[in-house]
């Protein structure tokens, strides 16, 4: 399935576990992709806002990003590099952890769940290991995120994140961008 190009924005209401809302904004040049956006929520009494700004090469994979997150209790800015091949530097410093990593996936986002449906372009009935460099809304560190995307028909993708013991069936429009992310979120636009 190939996906038509992105639209200018794409907007999302967090549902379920948090409320709240995402908006981001895509431009293509020469390099790639570039996402600048911001989501907000309130989830488990604690309110927070995560800003990005996100680099994509032409094959969608993450080369750089900028994270800021807040809360009430934590308040953070990290710097994200990646070579394209799997390593990863957070903050300047080389993070192992990350080896093999291709995408970045934000706790806050249902925009980041894209990123390696646009990257795989998977025919129906095809599954991927896909592992991520994970940033939380509110806490410290990048990790490790283990997750498997399996097309299963049409923009419906089964996903799962065996580390949270979560799976839903993600459906995503034709530009790639996820329409509903059961239980976290809606696009609205």
């Amino acid at each position: 399935m190939s996906f038509a190009a992105l639209p200018p924005a794409g907007s999302w209401r967090h549902e379920g576990l948090r409320a709240g809302f995402e908006v981001a904004f895509f431009s293509h040049d020469d390099r790639g992709l570039q996402v600048e956006g911001a989501t907000t929520a309130t989830e488990d009494g604690e309110s927070w806002i995560v800003t990005y700004v996100i680099r994509m090469d032409p094959a969608w994979r993450t080369r750089f990003a900028r994270i800021t997150r807040r809360s009430g209790r934590f308040d953070a800015a990290t710097l994200i590099e990646a070579d394209g091949d799997g390593g990863w530097h957070i903050d300047g410093v080389l993070a192992p952890q990350l080896q093999g990593c291709l995408d970045l996936d934000l706790e806050s986002s249902a925009m980041t769940n894209a990123f390696p449906v646009q990257r795989l372009d998977l025919a129906n009935g095809r599954e991927a290991s896909v592992p991520a460099a994970y940033v939380r809304a509110v806490g410290p560190g990048v990790e490790r995120l283990e997750q498997t995307y399996a097309r299963v028909g049409g923009g419906h993708y089964a996903y799962a994140a065996p580390a949270f013991d979560f799976s839903c069936r993600l459906v995503y429009d034709e530009h790639g961008l996820v329409l509903d992310y059961p239980g976290i979120a809606t696009r609205v636009w």
